[in-house]
């Protein structure tokens, strides 16, 4: 069970990095924070070893490209939107007629549309977080030792990956690594896009060892 664990933590710090990294854009805090975690670095190697990084100071890295390119992907040429993918007229479903704002109810998760800066709570950084959210749920069913809560959050991580992030998030993530100026937002299209398959795929396995 220990592994178990300590493998909802780090599912959990991936969800908040990658949640993190296409809600707003980046500042020195998290820049100094994400290059000091040589493990998550390493799977960033095109940014990892990017030049301009010798050549200029965080600040100036950031105002120049970083947020430059954050920009042209997720809030002028790319949209970020699961219902943008998934409706026929690729309209933005924004307020609560958004069937995903049901979902969220349920379980408790609030998305405040101004403060996260989306118009719409079906942002991919928004259900990014709510994924984040159901691994802090399972941490708390795994200290209780709740075997039934812990099967019951597994079902819904994997509903939710299935039904929402992984039927738009991979043509999303593809378009953002095509589209990248920089190396941060190349790395971390395709970090994001291994990592949502890879979990799937992990959740599928835990939910057969307890069948």
């Amino acid at each position: 069970m220990n592994s178990f664990k300590e493998e909802t933590n780090a599912r959990q710090a991936l969800y908040s990095f990658i949640a993190r990294l296409m809600l707003v854009e980046v500042d020195e805090k998290f820049l100094e924070s994400f290059e000091s975690e040589a493990n998550l670095l390493s799977m960033f190697p095109n940014y990892k070893e990017w030049s301009k990084k010798k050549e200029f100071s965080k600040a100036d890295l950031i105002a120049q490209y970083l947020n430059v390119d954050f920009t042209n992907l997720f809030l002028m040429h790319l949209i970020p939107y699961e219902s943008f993918y998934t409706r026929d007229d690729q309209m933005i479903e924004s307020g609560g007629d958004n069937p995903i704002i049901e979902l969220y109810n349920s379980y408790d998760f609030r998305v405040e549309l101004d403060k996260a800066r989306v118009v719409s709570p079906d942002h991919i950084g928004v259900e990014l977080e709510f994924m984040y959210m159901l691994c802090s749920a399972l941490q708390k069913a795994q200290e209780a030792d709740d075997a039934e809560g812990i099967d019951d959050i597994l079902r819904v991580q994997k509903d939710f990956l299935e039904q929402h992030l992984l039927r738009w998030a991979p043509m999303f993530l593809i378009n953002v690594k095509r589209e990248s100026i920089t190396p941060l937002y190349h790395d971390g299209a395709e970090f994001a896009l291994d990592f949502l398959l890879s979990d799937f795929e992990y959740i599928n396995s835990k939910l057969k060892k307890s069948c």
